[in-house]
Order: structure tokens, then C-alpha cells, then sequence
């Protein structure tokens, strides 16, 4: 597991800090600067693959590489510079081996033309979101300086940086010089115990609790070596076990958990496990998706001495707020037939939540609390619960409970794995690099995805540097959020009636709960949103009834991803009734599968919107607003308690995850959401459609609210999809 076993060391003190400093010149501005050590991947001219250590400074929406630490090396010249532009995007790959170690790869692209792209790699998947939270906010303020350009030649200057096909000598080979920038790869040892993060409020953090009700009532039932165990008492059953999990605070950031679980190195697993310490990775997937094989001694679990191997497939991903998830299912792999001399055994389903603690000032450290859940079919559970003798304490679902508690103790015990794996915090400070602003200006006119997108044959010189829970749902008001919901129509319009029999999707709208294969349209009483004091004491509240009215549902197998739903003629929104609607608001689900398929939503309103009301500013402002404001939040209402837990219920701003687009014509915006744009979203959706027929799943739109005149939140609209049957989706031709 650790990266640094194969890799050198680079001199200096990888980190990774945000520093604000105050710009010179009349006007004094904040600004972020994000740097740190990481590695550049790709593949050079006669096809070899590359690894280079590299320190990458970020500082407004101007990106630097140096070969060696600048802070320690004044006066040192970046080998490569570069400019963040509105259209590059940033992918998360997940792990992937570089020389014997698990890395974090990131993927950057020009949305405009995906030939354009390169790979950097992190030490952890914390580190990994730390930098994509550093883009994003270089490529916001690219945006926002685009929307202030004081001239019609500025804003054209900068749409054509990514241009390199005009006549422009210096720049071309300047930008055949920086198309190295960003295929960084690996860190070394140092950059696994000593980088350090830029500070978190950059992401989509939603609050420690879900943002929609679950149907789990958790009893604890018993405690046992610092952790609790608790049993699903609800009255909800899927399936003929019983739901169990177990909790423990442990000292540690979820990161440092994170990689502790996944690590499959005996010795250290050992130490701490007492079911899957033998294990072996067999295959991995994507990035985020592997299968492992492992065995262990019977002895210390059944009265049968024959000896036990076990199969089982991992899935995970970060939440926008620093939450890991991981699925662990049992599986088959053609790899591990059948062994002579063991009995296969089957794992129970399982899923492992790891969530950050907010820590008070002046506590000693980090604080995570973890969450493994399970599916019990063993009749002596029953027992146990209840303090009797039984042979559960014998059994596999034991040994899966005891996990919490074994990492708990281990971390404990080895605080030299916290310093390891973990990062830490760097307070702002004033940055002593010497990079003006102004050299930036005159230097650097081209994309930062330039840089990435030819071979980098020269980069194989010498580095000269060695190759360098419901709980806290309680303590929300329950209280009916008031939105004021009139401001964001105008009110000087007369409302137009809407009958939504006058509009229909190729999903019809379903008579009831218990209807399948259906649509309908709950209030927003299921979800939590912002409250009116949400800025001073992050409060929730209960969401009530939606803006938008939704009239219709579209169930539509395509080729590939559809764009621009609303232009086709097939469209409501063609309609005569749809084009004398005052607004229609689109929602374009588009879902990776074979077929590919897509969902789209039609809201409407009975009034024209209010230009300047929040959702006006969201219909008729910028992609850059948009991006920063369109939230979702998701529920599985019935279905796989694995699913439920792969989705969450956590808020999302849509476009931090995947790759979203708008268009606004007419009386309408359609916004088209591209799910298969993400290796995490398709990895979700994927494990969704196989469950599909079975779940009733929630949604809920709305704008994010940050100001205080914004709030309290409002739902922009709902719907909720009875067990759909992908093969009655329509055939769409585009």
C-alpha cells in the first residue's frame, strides 16, 4: 500500500498549503495560492511511461511547475507555466498501481476537445480532492475576470487562448513546452508523511447529517472493546436478515482509516484483523473498483477444521464533504476457481461509512467516526444481542463487527500511521515565492490544459535531483422552512392554470406509492435545506412544497448521450401547451449504460420568473453561477439497504461531480447532466440499475443559497420514480 516503497525521495518538504496574500496596486485583493509536491504521469513519443516528481504552485488562475521546491530555492524558474481556463475539467480516477504503490490519479481536459489531457497523481484521496478543489477555484476566478472583461477584445483574447492552430510562433512553442504540465504521477515517502492540505470551505460540505429522512431506526444493543453495536429495529425489512452495524470513534482523520482499510499488506492487517488479514488483490477496475481473495485459519472462528477462502469485490468514493463510502459484496472471479483443500465461503454484504469529527479548538487531533454495516442471517445473533452464549462469536459476521474495534486499538497503538498518512493543515501565511502577477500576465497567455496535451519527450532529461446518523438529525429544528417562495415569479403577471393532463412524457404518472414503473410528485417534506439562520448556526430545515410544478417525466433510450432535449421536436417543450408555458425549467439525467438512457424532467411555472430573484439570476446568469449553485439531493425511499447506502442522502452540487451543460432559449433552461462524465457516478449508477425495478428513489432540485438574503433555501422542484423498467424506455432517435 504505501507508494514511497519504490520511489525516491525528493529534497525539501513536500506540502501542500493555501496561502492568502494581499495583491499589490490600489485595489487590495484576497487571493489563494495552493502548492505542493506531486508526480506527473504520461507516455512519451516512442511510447515509454514517465513518472516525475514535481512541485506545483497555483496562484489565482496561474499554474507553475517547478522542479524543485521554490520557497527553499528563491529565484528559481518554473520549467512550466500555464493559465486555468473556464473549459478544463478535472476528473477523479481513483488508485491506480505506479511502481508497486497505490496512487490518486486525477485526469484534466478541455471540455471543447478531450484530445487535450494529462494525468497527475497524490498521495491520498484526500490530497487528491484538495487539489481539484484548488482548480475549481482557479478556474471560478478565471471565469469571474472573464465576466468583468472591460472590453469585447479582452473576452475574445481570452476564449482563443486554448487556440493552437493560429499563427502565433511563441506562443506555440512555448505551449509545446507547457503541454508537460500536468501528467504528474507519484509522491515519494516524504510526500506521504509530510504533505499538508489546502483548507477545506472549497467543496460542496453539507453538514455532518444526510439532507433527506431515512426509513432505519438504529437501537444500540450492545458495547463491546469502545464500540457500539446497533440493530435496524424499524418495521422496514428487505429480505429475511436482520440490518446490524458497528460505530467507534477513532483518532485519526478518515483518511488515514481509509487507507488502513484498503492496505492488503499481511503484516499490518495482522495487527489489527482478525478475519482478512491474507489477503490478496486480484483485479482492479477504474480506479475505484477491485476484487480480492483472501483465506484464514477456521480455528479461530467455526468448529470446522477445513480450511476457508473468500472472494469479495470493493467499491468506493469520497463525498463532497470528506466522506469515504466502501461496498464490499461477495463475488467470483475466474482468476481463484475453486482451490483444492478449502472450502469457499461466502462474506456477507457489507458497507464501511468514514466520516471526519468536527473537532473543538485545541483538541489534541483529528477525530473520524466509522460506520460498518451488515446483513445478518445467523439465528444465534439474537442471543448474543441479548448478553447469552452463543456461537455467533464463532461466525464470519462477528469477526466483520470486531473490525471497528481492531482498527480502533491498532491506530491507537501506532500513532506513527497517523503521521504517515495524514495531513496537516497549514494556517494562511504570506507567501515568499517571488511570482508576479504581472510576469504571469506577460508570459503566460495559453490554457493550462495546453500543457498537457502533446508528448513529453523532453521531460526525460535529468531532474538533477535524483528523478525527484439520525443522531444528529435530532438536534435539526423541525420546523417547515419558510421560503417566501413569492419573490422568485413576478408577481405583477397573472398565473396561468396548469393541467397537467394537457402535457405527457413517455413515463406516465403513477396513481399511487404502490404503483409501478411511474412517476410522482412528493412535497419536500422528506428533505432538510437551509434555514433562514443557516450562516450563524448552520441550522436545517424541513423543505416545504416546490416552486416548480412537474408535468411531465420522459423515459428515453438513446444512443449516445442526448444534449438539447428541449430542441427536439419530440419534446413538450415544442408543444403548442409547452410554448405557452411562462417557464419550463429541464433536467437532463443522462445515464451511462447499454443503452444509454436519459431522464428528463419538465418543471414548469405559472408565472414568468422574476429576473431578479435568485432564480432568476440562476436562469439567466452564467455557467460559472450555475455551476457553484445547482444542488441535488438524493433518497432511496424502498430498495437494497446497499444502495441506499451507496447513494446517501447527502446535498450535491451537481457540477462539482459531473460535467453539466445549459441551455437557455425561449421559456426555457435545460440543463443537461452527463453522469457518465465521473468514474465514481458511474460506478453508483451502475450498481443503481441493477436495483432499479425494485427502488422508489426521491429527488430533490434546488438553488443553493449563500447570502443572507437568500435564505432560506427553497425546492425548486421533486420527483419520485416508482421501480423503473428500463426496457419500456422510448427508443429516441437524435
Amino acid at each position: 500500500m504505501d507508494a514511497s516503497s519504490s520511489l525516491p525521495s525528493p529534497s525539501g518538504k513536500p506540502s501542500f498549503e493555501r496561502s492568502t496574500t494581499i495583491a499589490g496596486g490600489s485595489e487590495e485583493k484576497n487571493s489563494f495560492e495552493f502548492f505542493g509536491w506531486v508526480y506527473h504521469l504520461g507516455t512519451n513519443s516512442i511510447g515509454h511511461e514517465y513518472r516525475h516528481l514535481r512541485f506545483l504552485f497555483i496562484r489565482g488562475k496561474y499554474v507553475s511547475m517547478y522542479k524543485r521546491d521554490p520557497h527553499e530555492n528563491p529565484g528559481i524558474k518554473p520549467i512550466r507555466q500555464g493559465v486555468i481556463g473556464p473549459t478544463l475539467m478535472v476528473e477523479d480516477l481513483g488508485r491506480r498501481k505506479v511502481n508497486n504503490g497505490d496512487l490518486y490519479v486525477l485526469r484534466f481536459y478541455n471540455r471543447l476537445d478531450e484530445a487535450k489531457k494529462g494525468e497527475i497523481a497524490c498521495a491520498t484521496a484526500e490530497e487528491a480532492q484538495r487539489w481539484i478543489d484548488a482548480f475549481d477555484h482557479a478556474k471560478q476566478k478565471a471565469e469571474h475576470e472573464m465576466t468583468r472583461a472591460s472590453s469585447a477584445r479582452e473576452r475574445l483574447s481570452m476564449e482563443t487562448e486554448i487556440n493552437l492552430e493560429g499563427h502565433r510562433p511563441r506562443v506555440r512553442r512555448y505551449a509545446y513546452g507547457l503541454r508537460k504540465l500536468i501528467r504528474i504521477g507519484q509522491g515519494p515517502e516524504t510526500l506521504l508523511r509530510q504533505s499538508s492540505i489546502a483548507t477545506s470551505g472549497l467543496d460542496g460540505f453539507e453538514g455532518d447529517s444526510g439532507d433527506a429522512f431515512e426509513a432505519h431506526q438504529w437501537k444500540c444493543v450492545r458495547t463491546m472493546d469502545g464500540i457500539r453495536i446497533f440493530e435496524d429495529v424499524s418495521d422496514y425489512k428487505n429480505g429475511k436478515g436482520v440490518l446490524v452495524k458497528s460505530v467507534g470513534n477513532i483518532d485519526a482523520s478518515a483518511d488515514t482509516v481509509f487507507e488502513v482499510l484498503l492496505n492488503t499488506d499481511q503484516q499490518q492487517r495482522y495487527e489489527w484483523d482478525m478475519l482478512m488479514g491474507d489477503l490478496e488483490l486480484i483485479d482492479s477496475y477504474d480506479g475505484h473498483y477491485d476484487v480480492v481473495y483472501g483465506t484464514y485459519d477456521p480455528k479461530y472462528l467455526t468448529r470446522w477444521q477445513s480450511k476457508r477462502d473468500f472472494i469479495f469485490s470493493r467499491q468506493w468514493f469520497r463525498g463532497q464533504d470528506g466522506t469515504y463510502t466502501i461496498l464490499q459484496f461477495p463475488a467470483i472471479h475466474k482468476k481463484k476457481p475453486p482451490r483444492s483443500g478449502y472450502r469457499r465461503t461466502k462474506i456477507n454484504p457489507s458497507t464501511w461509512e468514514i466520516r471526519n469529527l468536527n473537532t473543538p479548538m485545541g483538541s489534541s487531533g483529528p477525530k473520524c467516526l466509522v460506520t460498518h454495516t451488515l446483513e445478518i442471517y445467523n439465528a444465534s445473533w439474537y442471543k448474543w444481542k441479548n448478553s447469552q452464549c452463543s456461537k455467533f462469536e464463532k461466525s464470519i459476521p462477528y469477526a466483520l463487527l470486531c473490525q471497528v474495534a481492531g482498527l480502533k486499538e491498532y491506530i491507537g497503538a501506532n500513532p506513527e500511521v497517523q503521521k504517515r498518512i495524514a495531513s496537516t493543515v497549514v494556517h494562511p501565511k504570506l507567501s515568499d515565492v517571488p511570482l508576479s502577477t504581472a510576469e504571469y500576465e506577460d508570459a503566460v497567455q495559453d490554457e493550462f490544459y495546453d500543457a498537457i496535451a502533446a508528448d513529453s519527450s523532453s521531460e526525460e532529461e535529468s531532474d538533477g535531483n535524483g528523478n525527484l446518523d439520525q443522531e444528529a438529525r435530532n438536534k435539526q429544528k423541525n420546523i417547515t422552512a419558510d421560503s417566501d417562495l413569492k419573490g422568485q415569479l413576478d408577481l405583477d403577471v397573472t398565473p396561468i392554470p396548469i393541467d397537467p393532463s394537457d402535457f405527457h412524457g413517455s413515463l406516465r404518472l403513477g396513481n399511487n406509492d404502490k404503483d409501478t414503473n411511474c412517476w410522482t410528485s412528493p412535497n419536500g417534506s422528506r428533505f432538510m435545506i437551509r434555514g433562514k439562520n443557516y450562516l450563524k448556526d448552520n441550522s436545517k430545515v424541513v423543505g416545504g412544497d416546490p416552486l416548480l410544478k412537474l408535468i411531465a417525466v420522459d423515459w428515453l433510450k438513446v444512443d449516445s448521450s442526448a444534449d438539447k432535449i428541449a430542441l427536439h421536436s419530440r419534446s413538450l417543450v415544442q408543444s403548442e401547451a409547452g410554448k405557452n408555458l411562462p417557464f419550463i425549467l429541464v433536467i437532463n439525467l443522462q445515464v451511462p449504460a447499454k443503452p444509454n438512457y436519459s431522464l428528463v424532467l419538465y418543471y414548469a411555472a405559472d408565472r414568468p420568473v422574476n429576473k431578479n430573484s435568485l432564480l432568476g439570476k440562476f436562469v439567466e446568469g452564467n455557467d460559472l453561477f450555475r455551476e457553484t449553485r445547482f444542488k441535488l439531493i438524493p433518497s432511496i425511499v424502498e430498495g437494497y439497504w446497499m444502495v441506499k447506502r451507496a447513494v446517501g442522502t447527502k446535498a450535491c452540487l451537481l457540477a462539482k461531480a459531473v460535467n453539466c451543460k445549459y441551455c437557455r432559449q425561449d421559456n426555457f433552461l435545460e440543463i443537461d447532466v452527463d453522469i457518465g462524465s465521473s468514474s465514481v457516478a458511474r460506478s453508483v449508477i451502475g450498481l443503481v440499475l441493477g436495483y432499479v425495478t425494485s427502488l422508489v428513489v426521491d429527488l430533490a432540485i434546488l438553488i443553493e443559497a449563500k447570502e443572507e438574503d437568500e435564505l432560506p433555501e427553497f425546492i425548486l422542484g421533486t420527483v419520485r420514480l416508482n421501480r423503473l423498467k428500463p426496457d419500456t424506455a422510448e427508443k429516441l432517435e437524435v
